[in-house]
C-alpha cells in the first residue's frame, strides 16, 4: 500500500469510484479490488462488471475492514490495489505535446504542499487539455493517496514530472520555446496577456506564492484582480482561473 509520496512501493491503493474507474480505463495494472459486501449501486456495479471482464480479482469485505485500511477515509465502498504511479521527465511532457501537434501547455507547481490542492490542479489540468504537470521533489506534495483521490482519476491521464530544481526546469522549458508565466498578485491582470502560444504556467505555494528565484525566471507575471476584502485565492482555484483563460484564448 502507498504511504506518503513514494512511488517505489510494491502496491498502491486507489480509493473511491472515480479513481478506480479511471484506472480501469487507462489500463493500469490492478492486482485486486475490494468492495463492501452487497454494494451494487449503479457506479459500483459498472466498475465490477468491467473488472470481471478484465479478469481482475474482486473480493467482498465488511465496511469496517475497508474503513480500517483506508488512507483517505473516503473510499466510497471500493478500494483497488494497483501498480505504483511512475513519474515522467519534463521532456516526456513536451514530447506528448509534439505528438499531438499542439503548442505545449504545462503546469509548473512551486512547492504546493497540500495534496488536495495538487490533486485538484491535476484534475483541472486534465479538463483543460494540459500536457503535463511538473512538481519539485522536495518540500512539496507528491502523488499520495490523498492527491490521487482529489484528482478524481485525472492522474491516470496527466503525466507528472518530479524534478530537482524548478528554476532550472523553467530554463529548460524556455529553451524549447515555451513562454513562462507566473501567477502573482503583482502581475498585470491575466486577461491582458497573450497566452495562446506554447506556455508554462507557474503556480506558487499556498502561503508564500512564487519563490524569488522562480519568479525571476518567469517571462511575465499574471495577476487575478481581487474585488473583495480577502486578497488571495486558494492555489488550486487560482490555477483553474488561469488555465481556463489559456483555454479561452486558444479557442
Amino acid at each position: 500500500m502507498s504511504k506518503g509520496n513514494k512511488t517505489d512501493d510494491f502496491q498502491w491503493q486507489l480509493e473511491g469510484r472515480n479513481p478506480v474507474r479511471e484506472a480501469l480505463r487507462s489500463g493500469r495494472t490492478i492486482e485486486k479490488i475490494l468492495v463492501v459486501k452487497g454494494n451494487r449501486e449503479g457506479a459500483i456495479r459498472d466498475i465490477l462488471s468491467t473488472a470481471r471482464d478484465m479478469g481482475i480479482v474482486i473480493q467482498e469485505v465488511d465496511r469496517r475492514y475497508l474503513n480500517s485500511i483506508s488512507e483517505t477515509q473516503a473510499h466510497q465502498g471500493i478500494i483497488a490495489f494497483v501498480t505504483p504511479y511512475s513519474y515522467v521527465s519534463a521532456e516526456d511532457i513536451l514530447a506528448k505535446a509534439e505528438k499531438a501537434s499542439e503548442p505545449p501547455f504545462v503546469l509548473v507547481l512551486d512547492e504546493i504542499m497540500d495534496p488536495h490542492n495538487l490533486g485538484a490542479i491535476i484534475r483541472t489540468a486534465e479538463c483543460c487539455g494540459a500536457h503535463g504537470v511538473i512538481i519539485p521533489k522536495r518540500r512539496a506534495a507528491g502523488l499520495s493517496p490523498a492527491a490521487v483521490k482529489a484528482s478524481a482519476g485525472a492522474v491516470e491521464h496527466v503525466p507528472v514530472a518530479r524534478v530537482n530544481n524548478i528554476a532550472s526546469v523553467l530554463e529548460l522549458l524556455k529553451k524549447h520555446g515555451l513562454w513562462v508565466v507566473g501567477a502573482d498578485a503583482d502581475g498585470k491582470p491575466y486577461t491582458q496577456h497573450d497566452m495562446k502560444g506554447p506556455i508554462a504556467l507557474v503556480i506558487g505555494s499556498e502561503g508564500k506564492g512564487l519563490r524569488r528565484l522562480v519568479k525571476e525566471r518567469c517571462d511575465f507575471l499574471a495577476g487575478i484582480p481581487m474585488k473583495g476584502k480577502i486578497n488571495s485565492l486558494n492555489a488550486s482555484v487560482a490555477a483553474a482561473v488561469l488555465m481556463y483563460e489559456i483555454v479561452r484564448q486558444r479557442g
